[in-house]
């Protein structure tokens, strides 16, 4: 008797999410010292993951420290590239929080603003898992795609 097994095929969450694989790509680019270049992808990421009571435990009261500032970053500029690799359009963008965690990001391309959003308790900045990060990321992308594509004048500068 014989039994054959197929191997079982895993793929991570990376591998299936256009956006999560740019985020990776924009951490690692901020890396200048090489810390996360043998680093797994998922390990790369698990600063964006905060679970509900670890955020809780961080207190809103300080300054936004430099590396929450540099994720934020991150994850906007892998928004921004996501839009920039299906549109041809280059996207910038630009972050402004206060000490207190209040501010804003925007995303824009020539004269348009592809995306606009309001940043509150920027301290607690992450999301509860990998897949929700994926999620909310590729849901922006999805938003910032529309506006180029319903005001394509404003987008060419």
């Amino acid at each position: 008797m014989t039994t054959t097994t197929t191997p079982e095929i895993s793929t991570s969450i990376v591998e299936e999410s256009n956006f999560l694989k740019e985020l990776v790509l924009q951490v690692r680019a901020q890396d200048h010292y090489g810390v996360y270049r043998n680093w797994k992808d998922e390990l790369v990421l698990s600063n964006f993951v905060v679970s509900k009571e670890k955020k809780s435990k961080i207190s809103v009261d300080g300054d936004v420290d430099a590396a929450t500032q540099l994720r934020i970053l991150c994850f906007y500029r892998a928004i921004a590239v996501c839009i920039e690799k299906e549109t041809g359009k280059l996207c910038q963008v630009v972050t402004d929080l206060s000490h207190e965690g209040f501010g804003w990001a925007l995303v824009w391309t020539g004269r348009l603003v592809v995306l606009s959003r309001t940043l509150r308790d920027a301290q607690r900045f992450g999301y509860p898992s990998l897949k929700k990060l994926a999620a909310q990321g590729e849901r922006l992308v999805e938003s910032g795609l529309k506006n180029v594509e319903k005001y394509p004048d404003a987008a060419e500068g």
